[in-house]
């Protein structure tokens, strides 16, 4: 599907809530491409065709501006549209999430709608960016990462083996816990291998917990972050391995591209969303003419290279909430004054 047959498709009847739904129509500030055919790395076979997935923001009417009525999100699964309020947008854009500042990052010719205050916002892009991309970026890439190390382990390692990965997998995701909950000061959480009693098992992991005065709400969510990595793993190794060998290779084709659009960002080089340098090796990946293992040995030098730019980074630690902050007013005083107000 070329542009020009994707902007008649959002002309028709199948995409008509983008102009009746009370949210959206004028209100839309931005309606673009996501996913595939945002990065290039959409499919157009006989076999396979991508998904067409349409993002955007829309503004609040006046009843969110001045009144009580909330309205964060509008979905419609059927054609795979999300569009995100405008204050929604600002709360994910100032935590650098990938998948709101991707909108931003886009061609230009991929900007089907694109208000006056939609480009005050895309303008102004940069004052959202901050060294808080490194955990964003580096989070979903390690999602990508620990997916597609799970499939390989499942299916060539003996089980003592796969219990390490494991572990590891839960150790690296141990890391982030400082930034996501209260401090583990007053206690300790040890993780370790030893042997096991199971009969279908050589080692299992064990944990060691010592903890004083802890909410216990903050411990359920460390533990569910530790179960989820083991659910996931067990998850895939109950895969048909045939059938989601293409579900595998997206999963790494979409490691490499967060790696190498996080280092660009922590460089100071913004948000390249269609990724024309890098699309034939991100093509050969999707397509299965790169093994696996040569995947990872990239990977092994853009976590170098990441950590690098995460420490050399030119980006401010933090956003300019000041100028932000400036930024929402403007713009919302534009909205007002459209209302009449």
């Amino acid at each position: 599907m070329n542009l020009d047959e994707i902007k008649l498709k959002l002309e028709s009847n199948e995409y008509k809530f983008l102009r009746e739904d009370i949210h959206l129509g004028d209100n839309i500030m931005l309606l673009t491409l996501g996913g595939s055919h945002s990065y290039g790395t959409n499919i157009d076979t006989p076999e396979h065709v991508s998904d067409l997935d349409i993002r955007g923001v829309f503004a609040p009417r006046i009843e969110e501006l001045l009144g009580l009525s909330k309205y964060e999100e509008f979905e419609n699964k059927a054609t795979d549209t999300v569009l995100h309020s405008f204050d929604k947008v600002i709360h994910l854009m100032t935590n650098c999430n990938p998948n709101v500042l991707e909108m931003f990052g886009c061609k230009e010719e991929h900007m089907f709608i694109l208000s006056e205050e939609g480009k005050m916002l895309k303008d102004n892009f940069n004052l959202f960016l901050s060294r808080k991309a490194a955990h964003a970026f580096g989070g979903y890439a390690q999602q990508q990462l620990r997916r597609c190390q799970n499939a390989i382990a499942r299916d060539s390692s003996t089980q003592s083996e796969k219990e390490i990965h494991i572990l590891n997998s839960i150790k690296y995701g141990m890391e982030s816990v400082k930034d996501n909950y209260r401090s583990l000061n007053n206690g300790i959480i040890n993780l370790y291998i030893d042997e096991s009693d199971k009969d279908d098992f050589d080692i299992e992991i064990f944990m060691d917990v010592e903890l004083k005065h802890y909410p216990i709400r903050d411990f359920k969510s460390i533990y569910s972050d530790m179960s989820n990595v083991v659910r996931d793993y067990d998850k895939i190794g109950q895969r048909n391995k045939k059938k989601d060998e293409p579900h595998l290779n997206k999963h790494c084709m979409h490691l490499y591209r967060l790696y190498t659009m996080g280092i660009e960002v922590l460089q100071g080089k913004g948000v390249n969303t269609y990724r024309e340098k890098d699309l034939k090796i991100l093509m050969d990946i999707r397509n299965g003419m790169t093994p696996l293992e040569n995947v990872f040995a990239m990977v092994d030098s853009f976590e170098k290279d990441f950590q690098y730019a995460k420490e050399n980074s030119p980006l401010p630690e933090q956003p300019d909430y000041r100028k932000i902050e400036e930024l929402v007013i403007e713009i919302k005083k534009k909205l007002l004054k459209k209302y009449g107000v």
